[in-house]
């Protein structure tokens, strides 16, 4: 893989791996198997190390102080930040910072003012709510939070569903339908306080992650100014589906990176294992486990790679990105299942990062636009169908 980059990323992706390898996962010896947090202290300690790196807010734009990072850069850094125990949802505990809301980048002035750059510099915290109890697969269809004008407001009603954080947000940017007559070109997105009257957390929602994965939030007469209206009125589902669409090629390169810890514990393991005097790497059922893996790995890898290089080139990308997430969470599936495998009893304790890797790369053939939604949307493409089918 070394030999296909360029000399930049190559020392990148080697620095963060020395920073996963000799920071991070030796804090994580101490801490429980299920942590999302470090102790005290420490995040500061790395973040300030991140800094060095030229690296923090990873994902922040070169115009608003963050690296500007190729999108390919990018998938290979996160490949490296993910291999650790807490690396497939937290990589690095948020050593290299957040972009929030991406979609704001493209708001008003006077929304940047008030809602973006408080974001960036870690005064105000947000979330993203976009799926409903009614679904997530197919938002155009499924949202049925309602925004009615009134004046120069909006009233909002509805109830939204996994929207990590907002227990402990400032505000968020929520979706809502402004005419029903029009599909997804009738959803607009707007900027919502938390503290506006109406507004309620109603319960967080606990799945296999090891961390709370999100909140149920309903909204009842919620009155939002005309101001907070993000983009055009309309323009929600676009605004969501661009950023939702590039966002892929991170959250695939996620997946290989613990893919990639996943097959170096096994080949490790295999190989200082003995069953009925020789070693575990000597049977050919293991050997061919480690072979499949491996072509799992480097498959999620090309992926995200040929998505990410669409994408820096300006050319459409979204089949590309839905093959890579699909590919990525799906293999990266198997191969921990079949690290946890290899390793027997012991692979099933919390002793190793197998098994909550294992919990929680489940989620991954969900999230971000399950499997099927992403067969569906190569599938349209293949047949010349578009976004219209």
């Amino acid at each position: 893989m070394e030999t296909l980059m360029s000399e930049e990323q190559r020392m990148i992706t080697q620095a963060v791996k020395r920073f996963v390898r000799e920071e991070v996962q030796p804090l994580e010896r101490d801490l429980d198997p299920d942590a999302v947090e470090l102790p005290p202290g420490e995040l500061e300690r790395l973040k300030g190390i991140v800094q060095q790196m030229g690296l923090y807010h990873i994902d922040v734009p070169e115009d608003y102080g963050g690296p500007g990072l190729p999108l390919t850069t990018r998938g290979l850094v996160a490949e490296e930040m993910s291999q650790h125990r807490a690396g497939l949802y937290l990589p690095c505990y948020g050593a290299f910072g957040s972009a929030g809301l991406a979609q704001l980048y493209v708001a008003s002035d006077d929304q940047k003012d008030r809602y973006l750059y408080p974001m960036l510099r870690g005064e105000k915290r947000a979330f993203f709510g976009l799926t409903e109890p009614s679904g997530g697969s197919d938002p155009a269809r499924a949202i049925q939070t309602r925004a009615v004008k009134d004046g120069d407001d909006w009233i909002l009603n509805g109830s939204k569903l996994f929207s990590s954080g907002a227990d402990r947000a400032d505000f968020g940017l929520v979706f809502a339908r402004t005419d029903p007559e029009k599909g997804r070109r009738g959803i607009s997105a707007f900027l919502v306080d938390t503290d506006s009257p109406g507004f309620e957390v109603r319960r967080v929602v606990h799945t296999l992650r090891s961390a709370n994965y999100g909140t149920e939030l309903s909204f009842d007469d919620v009155r939002v100014p005309a101001a907070n209206l993000v983009g055009e009125e309309g323009g929600g589902f676009a605004l969501a589906n661009n950023n939702l669409t590039r966002q892929r090629i991170p959250y695939s390169a996620t997946c290989v990176g613990i893919a990639v810890a996943a097959q170096e514990m096994a080949i490790a393991y295999s190989q200082q294992r003995e069953t009925f005097g020789a070693a575990l790497a000597s049977r050919q059922a293991i050997q061919w486990m480690i072979v499949d893996n491996e072509i799992d790995i480097r498959t999620g890898r090309m992926m995200y790679l040929a998505a990410a290089e669409k994408a820096e080139q300006g050319e459409p990308f979204r089949f590309e990105a839905a093959m890579a997430k699909l590919t990525s969470t799906e293999g990266a599936s198997r191969v921990v299942d079949r690290a946890i495998q290899i390793h027997g009893g012991i692979g099933v304790t919390k002793d190793l990062p197998l098994e909550r890797w294992y919990r929680e790369m489940r989620i991954r053939r969900i999230g971000e636009g399950p499997s099927e939604v992403q067969r569906i949307i190569m599938a349209r493409d293949l047949l010349g169908r578009g976004s219209s089918g």
